[in-house]
């Protein structure tokens, strides 16, 4: 059986580390290259606290590098200063690219799908990598239809850098889809403290909540003529991302183009 070869930067990351333990359980996957700008030099099993695999951390990608261990599929999860620069390196090295920190901006994305088309290479962009975060996206989108008043909440632990949350950036531009831009709350409304109302995206409020203890959770509310209807995703471990990682993964070996989103690879 061919393998697919997978590259992840970020290893020693939080993310990156559970990315590399769920590949080693997988048959039809191999790890063929990790990098970090920690623990260079190291070998990635010492890290994970199993046993060597062979598999020592580089520092910077380069197109060199990700073709001599043959890799397939770069999986990123570093941060947004290093996926851009990373996902050029895998798409001039022919490697898919599997970006899962949020952070690129429209012009980033518009030159990466430039340099696909280029180079004939595939790039897949994840706002958020869990099931029930994408089953949420959807729900909302449909739910709309029917309501056209909507809030967005989420909250993230005190560590994240980016706010608001590609998920919930994702969420809004979804609902956009279907529901016109409009002025939600009443048109004489004014903040006391600005930002009070939260961020606005086409007339939808985007509340940013970090705290420590929290992983990553959204809430969407939409209220119509006496009653309110709440769709609400909580991620408590990082293992929560591993299934959609696994399906990213498969679903994009080999892919042309760029795509947004893991409901573009749900049945």
């Amino acid at each position: 059986m061919n393998r697919i070869r997978v590259f992840v930067a970020g290893a020693c990351g939080k993310m990156g580390q559970e990315t590399v333990r769920a590949i080693l359980k997988e048959e039809d996957l191999e790890i063929v290259g990790v990098s970090d700008v920690q623990n260079q030099g190291m070998d990635i099993g010492l890290i994970l606290g199993i046993n060597p695999l062979g598999i020592k951390i580089s520092g910077m990608l380069n197109v060199q590098y990700m073709k001599e261990v043959k890799a397939d599929v770069l999986v990123d999860f570093t941060n947004p200063q290093s996926v851009f620069a990373n996902a050029k390196e895998a798409i001039k090295a022919g490697v898919v690219s599997i970006i899962g920190a949020t952070g690129l901006d429209e012009q980033e994305i518009t030159e990466l799908e430039e340099m696909v088309k280029e180079h004939q290479a595939g790039v897949f962009i994840a706002p958020n990598f869990a099931l029930g975060a994408i089953l949420m996206m959807k729900y909302a989108k449909e739910t709309a239809k029917y309501f056209s008043h909507v809030d967005i909440i989420e909250y993230h632990h005190d560590n994240k850098l980016d706010a608001p949350s590609g998920t919930a950036l994702k969420t809004a531009e979804m609902i956009s889809h279907i529901r016109k831009p409009m002025i939600q709350g009443h048109p004489n409304e004014y903040e006391k403290i600005p930002g009070s109302r939260g961020g606005d995206m086409n007339g939808i409020h985007i509340h940013s909540v970090r705290l420590p203890g929290m992983v990553a959770h959204q809430e969407v509310i939409f209220g119509g003529y006496g009653q309110t209807l709440t769709i609400r995703h909580d991620a408590y471990t990082r293992e929560t991302y591993m299934p959609g990682v696994l399906l990213a993964i498969r679903k994009s070996f080999q892919m042309k183009g760029l795509i947004v989103g893991l409901e573009n690879f749900l049945d």
